[in-house]
């Protein structure tokens, strides 16, 4: 999208006393009211933790590790940002504390400073303001949004609110601060509005101002409440959004220009009003609102206790069903339950199709392969997604190939049949972070298979991230055994998808769900879900 604005206008998302409000649903909401107005977006996280990337963090602690097309492993909030806008991001769209106190210490050791002594202003502050105009310029951007993660008042955001607040001065009228906050209610129904005004208050001795508050609120805010949160955080009325309780995250574009939020927030900037073209978007999330069928999935994992740690999946189906205008009903099915259950049929049963998600280490393991052997058996659509394929290949080659205690070398370095091993450029990497295989990579399709048929091409790009890989030493073997290697790597080298030679299990190494939008579902999704429906079809 052209840039229209002769200059890039920006935007500041803080949260409150308290995190997980949405900051990343907001921003994501925003940028999309702003891009339907036809102006081009550049959205921005930063996050205040000390590592690198998210690349090293536990899911059960952090959520989802994003993958970006370039590899950058990150917050699973530039998901929901790509989601929304439907548009690839990199590297600079991501921050963290660790990348800039490493782009700093490098550059003073490498002499970059020479003379000074580094502080967090100017030198910190600096480096932020430098990062956000060149990624707003090279995204040719008319609004940036910069999400701030974390609390007000964190130790690890002072240096980046302050940062921001110094833009704010340098660009008098091309920046913006918005307050995300969360507005309680009592067991009366009393709306209570003190804890916005102390977190206002706490924001704004940092220097700066929100002109905007979006309210997080499970019921609708009367007059009264909203005249206490304009008079105490100096807001006027009009500048006070309820972001309420709602089924589907992508609605919250449409209810939020129901309040007329576009039109207030150009006018901040002394723009002219424009009306936003959200028709498309409507037509999608009505096809949400009203399925005419529904159908069960289960999801099998060892995350299961974070739903956050499978989020790029779950909105994948929702995707793959308003395109087919159906409902999927998703439930996290734990394998280590699935395990210690002798008869998977009596936890699996009900489903319409099983989708085995990516992972790493030896827990829960073996109740994946349960899933995916139980599937296999009973003729059940089944979806493997990295690790859910490498599992795929040991099942298979464990109960039809006849390879007794075939396994990946990651689960057991001592396995007879190490039908999944380390990739060979993985071999001498001691490093954790940042270096397996990252990011976008091709595949080459077979003629012919449901993949292909899936993807409607023979030549597909997704994102990647893993170590392991199948054994190419046994890749004849199990074909032999009828398993079909469906797609390649560009140069043949590591088989990116399988599939079974009869009913619909389809695998890829690849974590397919990445790329998937609202606007662009994932087509291998919507085959899942098209096998999905024919099955319930047939058991009804």
């Amino acid at each position: 999208m052209p840039k229209k604005l002769s200059k890039t206008k920006y935007i500041f998302i803080l949260g409150s006393i308290m995190s997980g409000l949405g900051k990343g649903i907001l921003s994501s909401s925003i940028g999309k009211i702003l891009q339907s107005c036809d102006f081009s977006i550049c959205p921005i996280k930063f996050d205040g933790y000390l590592n690198v990337d998210c690349g090293t963090m536990n899911p059960l602690r952090h959520g989802e590790v994003f993958v970006l097309e370039d590899g950058t492993e990150c917050d699973m909030d530039l998901g929901t940002y790509e989601r929304f806008l439907n548009i690839s991001l990199n590297s600079q769209n991501s921050i963290t504390g660790g990348k800039l106190f490493k782009k700093i210490i490098e550059k003073e050791r490498a002499g970059g400073y020479l003379g000074k002594d580094v502080q967090f202003v100017p030198h910190l502050t600096n480096e932020i303001k430098s990062w956000i105009k060149k990624a707003a310029e090279d995204f040719s951007a008319d609004f940036c949004l910069v999400e701030v993660g974390g609390t007000v008042g964190d130790l690890e955001n002072g240096y980046f609110i302050e940062a921001a607040r110094q833009l704010a001065q340098e660009q008098k009228g091309d920046v913006l601060f918005i307050q995300l906050t969360y507005i309680p209610f009592l067991s009366s129904g009393e709306a209570k509005t003190k804890p916005t005004q102390h977190s206002n208050r706490l924001i704004t001795s940092l220097g700066v101002h929100p002109e905007i508050i979006i309210c997080r609120t499970e019921e609708k805010l009367n007059k009264e409440a909203k005249e206490k949160i304009s008079l105490y955080c100096n807001v006027e009325p009009d500048c006070i959004f309820e972001d309420p309780k709602l089924e589907y995250l992508y609605e919250l574009p449409l209810v939020l220009e129901k309040q007329g939020f576009s039109s207030i927030l150009l006018k901040k900037f002394n723009l002219e009003p424009v009306q936003p073209k959200l028709d498309n978007w409507k037509k999608i999330l009505d096809r949400l609102a009203n399925p005419t069928q529904t159908v069960d999935v289960a999801i099998t994992g060892k995350y299961t206790a974070v739903v956050d740690a499978y989020a790029s999946i779950k909105e994948a189906l929702v995707h793959a069903s308003a395109k087919l205008g159906i409902k999927t009903k998703v439930d996290f099915v734990d394998t280590e339950g699935l395990e210690n259950n002798k008869d998977p049929n009596q936890l699996l049963q009900k489903y319409n199709g099983i989708i085995v998600p990516g992972g790493f280490g030896s827990r829960g393991v073996e109740g994946k392969i349960k899933s995916i052997e139980w599937a296999r058996i009973n003729s059940i659509p089944f979806l493997g997604l990295c690790f859910g394929m490498q599992l795929m290949v040991i099942e298979y080659a464990r109960n039809v190939a006849g390879l007794k205690n075939a396994n990946s070398t990651e689960v057991d370095p001592n396995t007879p049949h190490p039908v999944v091993d380390l990739l060979p450029s993985q071999k001498k990497i001691t490093q954790k972070g940042g270096t397996m295989r990252l990011g976008s990579w091709e595949c080459i399709l077979k003629k012919g298979t449901k993949a292909a048929l899936a993807y409607s091409k023979e030549r597909v790009f997704e994102r990647h991230r893993h170590r392991y890989e199948v054994n190419n030493a046994y890749t004849e073997i199990l074909e032999k055994a009828g398993l079909i290697f469906s797609g390649t790597s560009a140069d043949g080298t590591i088989m990116e998808m399988a599939e079974w030679p009869t009913g619909w299990g389809v695998a890829t190494q690849a974590h397919a769900e990445f790329t998937s939008r609202l606007e662009q579902p994932s087509a291998l999704f919507v085959a899942f879900l098209e096998e999905c429906l024919k099955n319930k079809k047939a058991k009804s």
